[in-house]
């Protein structure tokens, strides 16, 4: 059993310090370097265990601390009504998802695709499959069977450790999902995905606004703010002229 918290005491919520003079200190995990451990992936664990969204995630019973973007994202924009039909790219390993199909009841749908395998999630359709392949966009057409009122993406691709390659690869899956999101989206619908501020997605806005009567940039406080990940959200399809 979890140990309990001193009476009077309150566990503080994701992204939240607890306020001076509470008598309460910041606790910080360290991580000692072990045989056959980079200091890449010490860092990396240490980050893990002082994450407070991470924390969160597995309390509140989340796969991700990502799903907490989209809590955000979703409070301030209200990307995610009930009954509502979304197609989830990039899905894995599901904290999206799993937000969306809380939202959206039993009378809407969620498909989510990703390349990598992962566990099913009731109320959620999920496909194996590369969203690059010349045969998913169809595929999903299919699966949704009419127009959708959401496309989301986190997708990302492996890193390189080369900044400029990295953000131009994910700024392409990023026009992808555009692309596609403009040929199933019902009038008035929106999409998020993920970018990498590095300059391109200003003329990406640009596009966008063509099709959305509103384009915002997002940084929700469970993107790690040493990141140069960011959202990009439109809202209001305008239709296929």
């Amino acid at each position: 059993m979890a140990p309990r918290p001193p009476r009077g005491s309150r566990p503080s919520a994701p992204g939240k310090s607890p306020a001076k003079g509470s008598g309460e200190r910041e606790l910080s995990v360290r991580v000692k370097s072990a045989s056959g451990r980079t200091l890449s992936s010490t860092l990396w664990l240490q980050r893990q265990l002082n994450d407070p969204y991470v924390a969160a995630a597995r309390r509140e019973g989340y796969r991700s601390r990502a799903a907490y973007k989209l809590i955000e994202m979703d409070e301030k924009y209200h990307l995610l009504k009930k009954g509502a039909r979304i197609i989830d790219l990039g899905a894995a390993p599901g904290g999206w998802s799993q937000v969306a199909v809380k939202k959206v009841g039993p009378s809407g749908r969620i498909i989510a695709i990703d390349i990598n395998e992962f566990e099913p999630i009731p109320g959620v359709e999920i496909t194996q499959l590369d969203f690059l392949d010349p045969d998913a966009p169809d595929r999903l057409v299919e699966m949704a069977g009419g127009p959708v009122d959401l496309v989301m993406s986190d997708m990302a691709a492996p890193a390189s450790g080369h900044r400029a390659t990295d953000h131009i690869k994910i700024m392409a899956l990023c026009e992808a999902a555009i692309e596609f999101a403009v040929n199933v989206l019902a009038p008035g619908g929106s999409f998020v995905a993920k970018v990498l501020k590095g300059g391109t997605e200003n003329e990406l806005l640009v596009m966008m606004q063509q099709h959305f009567r509103s384009v915002r940039h997002a940084k929700p406080k469970a993107s790690r703010q040493d990141s140069a990940e960011a959202y990009v959200v439109a809202t209001g399809f305008k239709g296929l002229k």
